[in-house]
């Protein structure tokens, strides 16, 4: 017979344990806890910044609104309401825009880190010998 002070059955675990937030847990933290500095969660301490502030309420940047105008265009000239990453780089690249510093964003050993010149090609066209092919 079990004593008063312990239970009489072992509680299984589930997949879906709930985390008690007010512990002080996040389970959306990662595994590794490394930054990667591109969480955009407040907390304490952590408040957005004025590029990301105004663009929330509605008050765009010319930069912003460019990109945004350019992804428009690339959307409806290609009959695509929602484009690919690899879309989404080309339009990039097009506007020209180009990985000249090194990366403010830590990835780990996921990619590796590179820059090019300011006045690199966008490698984003056709080469004319395969649209003779076409």
């Amino acid at each position: 017979m079990s004593s008063p002070q312990e239970p009489s059955h072992t509680p299984t675990q589930s997949a879906y344990d709930v985390v008690d937030r007010r512990l002080g847990l996040d389970r959306r933290d990662s595994a590794d806890g490394r930054n990667t500095a591109l969480e955009r969660r407040r907390g304490p301490g952590r408040r957005r910044s004025d590029f990301v502030r105004s663009a929330e309420e509605g008050e765009m940047t010319n930069e912003q609104y460019l990109f945004l105008q350019a992804i428009n265009a690339f959307k409806t000239a290609n009959g695509k309401p929602f484009p690919s990453w690899t879309d989404v780089l080309e339009v990039i690249r097009r506007l020209g825009y180009r990985k000249t510093q090194s990366s403010q964003v830590d990835l780990g050993d996921r990619a590796v880190d590179w820059a090019e010149r300011p006045d690199a090609a966008a490698n984003v066209d056709v080469p004319s010998n395969l649209e003779d092919a076409a």
